[in-house]
């Protein structure tokens, strides 16, 4: 551990000071271009735009480049775009705000609430850590490489990529610690901020967790934004179930390249390591038993699963257009479940003497990502102005001109998945997905094309940020750790990023999408 003391964190602060010059400068900077730009966009005419759509315009340039600078906190921003349209007179309040009561928010929600009780009660720990004690695991490095990437990915699925990344980042710290203290007994010092495995190890943890995270609408937020966006412009609705159809294939795939890639970059130059097992057995035995708390915690989840999946079961076996299928989602539609596996967990006693629920209100709130409910609230109502006013389809059609007016749909889902993906690596994937979203799904709309591919593909390519440390919070952690050198990150990133939107998405999207929904 003296080697990572040492030679690690002297970095940190030198880098720390760019760091906050860089953001410094780019706040300044996007502070004082957004309204600049705005305003001229405001004062030029533009032919082929209503008064509230040429507005509207000006407000979506401030808000976008607000996202992506952040001189105020993202979910600020997002509550300043839909005032300017009431204030400017784009809409009328009750339109203006009406998004932020859609349904997906509560399902946002609810899925919330039910991760936090899992952590609070430790039974993301127990999946976690059983995955990494199983036999075929022992103390093999590539076995636990795998172990590890698998626990991330798994867990990020339903709690948050960063709550996932922060818990599974001590234990590999862990493991590395067992490795140096291994190669010490055999007089070889190694330093684990230039060892090839450290570093592929810790870009394991960091890209699985994203990669989880596209498995179900509640994995992460692009999802269930793009979700949002096509019930709320294409009046189109994407099951829970049918997301998980695609999401689970894309995972697995995704899985496999990052693993192929990692392992082939940085490979492991020891058959095993000496105390790994002694190390996962004994955070196992820290669990204890099972409490109370983390059973109720387990039938909670698995309520709200069971009835999430349910429709899917039903269509497969009575057809989508059945009397059942149609009840069902009528009185529990995917939000009502969220909030019941939610509201469960506070009527559920976490002991004998019924002094505490599974879940406090107080753990509850902490666990709720307001800011994140606030940005896809402002998202969705950005976006349905902008659909509403004629704005979207406008600049759709500029952008089907722009790629040679009736371009290819390959082409055209090619564009947005990596015009998503880019964004993404230089602000919030949320952000980016509020930005693109729109604009996709008009673009679509206008070339004649179904607009459930390309929202698919533009949610699926913003979980894709792998190249930098400000891609996602999972990115930050294992580069704070000081062993992943950052041209070692973009390099990787650069890879798994392209070769999945090319090899993965968009296959997916343009094949898998369409057979599972026709």
């Amino acid at each position: 551990m003296t080697e990572i003391s040492q030679k690690a964190p002297a970095k940190e602060p030198q880098e720390s000071k760019q760091e906050s010059h860089f953001d410094h400068s780019r706040h300044l900077v996007g502070g004082l271009l957004g309204p600049i730009l705005a305003i001229l966009i405001w004062l030029i005419p533009i032919e082929g735009l209503t008064p509230e759509a040429h507005k509207l315009l000006s407000i979506v340039t401030l808000v976008a480049i607000w996202w992506i600078t952040e001189p105020l906190p993202i979910p600020v921003t997002s509550l300043v775009g839909p005032t300017l349209c009431v204030v400017l007179d784009v809409v009328k309040m009750k339109d203006a705000f009406a998004a932020f009561s859609n349904p997906m928010i509560f399902l946002f929600m609810g899925g919330f609430i039910i991760a936090k009780a899992m952590t609070v009660n430790g039974l993301d720990k127990r999946i976690a850590y059983g995955i990494m004690s199983m036999k075929w695991v022992g103390d093999s490095p590539r076995r636990i490489f795998l172990a590890i990437g698998l626990a991330c990915m798994l867990c990020s699925g339903w709690i948050s990529n960063t709550a996932t990344a922060a818990m599974m980042f001590p234990i590999a710290l862990g493991l590395l610690e067992a490795i140096r203290e291994m190669m010490a007994q055999k007089g070889k010092v190694i330093e684990l901020h230039t060892y090839k495995y450290a570093t592929g190890l810790m870009l394991m943890t960091a890209y699985a967790c994203s990669i989880g995270g596209v498995l179900t609408p509640i994995g992460t937020p692009p999802n269930i934004i793009m979700l949002g966006f096509l019930d709320e412009l294409a009046h189109i609705h994407i099951s829970f179930f049918s997301w998980m159809m695609w999401g689970f294939v894309a995972m697995v795939c995704y899985f496999i390249i990052t693993y192929f890639i990692l392992t082939r970059m940085f490979p492991a130059d020891i058959n095993h390591i000496e105390g790994a097992q002694e190390l996962i057995a004994e955070k196992v035995r820290s669990l204890g038993k099972w409490s109370q708390a983390q059973k109720n915690t387990l039938f909670a989840f698995l309520v709200a699963v069971v009835l999430w999946v349910t429709p899917g079961v039903i269509s497969l076996c009575d057809g989508t257009d059945s009397e059942i299928l149609k009840t069902y989602n009528k009185i529990l539609p995917e939000s009502a479940v969220a909030l019941v596996g939610a509201l469960l967990l506070f009527f559920m006693p976490a002991d004998r003497k019924l002094k505490r629920p599974t879940l406090t209100w107080r753990e509850a709130v902490g666990g709720i990502e307001w800011g994140t409910l606030l940005l896809f609230g402002g998202g969705l109502a950005m976006g349905g102005m902008m659909y509403s006013t004629g704005l979207s389809a406008w600049i759709g059609q500029l952008i089907i001109e722009s790629l040679g007016g009736k371009p290819s749909e390959f082409v055209f889902v090619a564009v947005f998945c990596v015009m998503a993906l880019l964004l993404s690596e230089l602000t919030s994937h949320t952000a980016a997905t509020n930005m693109i979203g729109p604009l996709a799904i008009g673009a679509a709309i206008s070339a004649g094309f179904s607009p459930i591919p390309v929202a698919v593909g533009v949610a699926l390519s913003s979980s894709l940020g792998f190249m930098l440390p400000v891609s996602t919070p999972p990115n930050a952690i294992v580069y704070s750790s000081g062993y992943v050198p950052i041209t070692k990150m973009i390099k990787t990133g650069v890879y798994i990023d392209f070769i999945g939107i090319f090899c993965i998405t968009i296959p997916i999207v343009l094949y898998l999408v369409e057979l599972i929904l026709g």
